[in-house]
């Protein structure tokens, strides 16, 4: 019987090329994801395959590299930059004697350090929950073994089946706490659309600078950092943009980041915090101007928003870091006059007053529609999506 081995800090990455591309970004990524969950690189093992391996993922020569790789550098942990199977995950431990880990897990483990709050408690709780209840099965001897012992006799139970049966029970309950958090934001939305409050999400691959950016505006003091996921609960602050006359109110929210094949059992753990995004208004997509990946990393987002239901919710590209690439401060516009695009940098300020500008003229616009909606005359708002 195969006892899992414990886990350690000390990493040997895997980044296979599997024909998806940007195999660099993708390995500069995992290293930036395996700092911020705080274990140290030791190695790493590149190759290139047709397809992974039913068995073992990598194939038993890789496999070997990545063994001796585990020796020569005394590490303890493997970390795949790839989602395996629960029988890939267990050969592979068995085959390696140390804990072997994938993408999914590593990002759970990085959430479960940034929750904060007791709905991202509760969130990173249940997507852990379902993640290892597909991974229960013959990993831990302890889970094979029959209750036993004078008042514990029962009729057979396995110790497998009671973890089962008790993990089903947490997630049901936390589901139901989740939907319980999900009807009050229901209602503070409802009370924001009665008082005609314009609702903004910030929205962008993970460390584009969101957070950055909303304290800039709010002076709320949301906890940024040079990080990959640094916050993960949704702050909301109001936020008065326009002088005399022409001033509007919004709601600003700062959401959890996005990043490439993000693991859809996050997305759905977090679908109530998400929900702030697909109600809203408007929606601010930060870009790192300063990332040579910029493209894919919009292109990642966006795919993530179309899963989630807010892929047709208006948007305003925000062309952040403009400080690191000698960009100047602008807004730019398509032949219709609708705003696509702001230039700035949420760290020393530059081009936020154009932002401000670019929100009052939104929220004016927005408000207008709604006159014109009751009149019977509606116009397009002017953003380009």
């Amino acid at each position: 019987m195969f006892e899992r081995p414990s886990a350690g800090e000390r990493a040997v990455l895997v980044q296979l090329d599997l024909g998806q591309g940007l195999i660099d970004e993708r390995l500069s990524e995992l290293k930036l994801l395996v700092g911020s969950a705080g274990a140290s690189i030791e190695a790493v093992v590149q190759g290139r395959r047709q397809a992974p391996d039913p068995k073992l993922f990598a194939g038993s020569g890789k496999v070997q590299e990545i063994g001796e790789a585990l020796r020569a550098h005394s590490a303890d942990i493997v970390i795949f930059n790839h989602a395996l199977s629960p029988g890939q995950q267990r050969n592979l431990e068995r085959e390696l004697q140390c804990m072997v880990i994938d993408r999914t897990a590593l990002i759970l483990d990085i959430f479960a350090q940034r929750a904060r709050s007791h709905e991202g408690k509760l969130q990173v709780e249940l997507a852990q929950l379902e993640h290892l209840s597909t991974r229960l099965v013959r990993g831990w001897t302890h889970l094979e073994r029959q209750k036993g012992g004078i008042g514990l006799r029962g009729p057979g139970e396995k110790q497998l089946e009671t973890d089962r049966r008790l993990l089903g029970n947490r997630v049901k309950m936390l589901k139901s706490r989740l939907a319980q958090i999900e009807k009050q934001r229901k209602v503070r939305r409802r009370a924001r659309e009665r008082r005609e409050v314009l609702s903004v999400s910030l929205v962008g691959y993970t460390n584009a600078g969101k957070s950055t950016l909303f304290n800039a505006l709010t002076k709320a003091g949301a906890y940024a950092a040079d990080q990959l996921f640094a916050t993960l609960d949704t702050t909301s602050r109001r936020l008065y943009v326009g002088g005399e006359g022409a001033g509007a109110s919004v709601v600003l929210s700062d959401t959890v980041g996005f990043i490439r094949d993000l693991p859809h059992a996050l997305v759905a753990a977090f679908r109530a915090t998400l929900e702030e995004t697909v109600q809203a208004d408007l929606l601010l997509h930060v870009v790192d101007s300063a990332s040579e990946d910029r493209d894919a990393q919009i292109a990642a987002v966006n795919e993530v928003l179309a899963e989630i239901g807010a892929a047709d919710v208006p948007q305003v590209l925000i062309w952040n870091k403009i400080d690191l690439t000698h960009a100047v401060p602008a807004v730019e516009r398509s032949d219709c006059g609708n705003i696509r695009r702001v230039f700035l940098s949420a760290r020393t300020g530059k081009g936020l007053d154009l932002l401000r500008e670019a929100l009052a003229e939104v929220a004016q616009q927005a408000f207008h529609e709604d006159a014109d909606r009751e009149a019977g005359t509606v116009e397009e708002l002017p953003i380009q999506s």
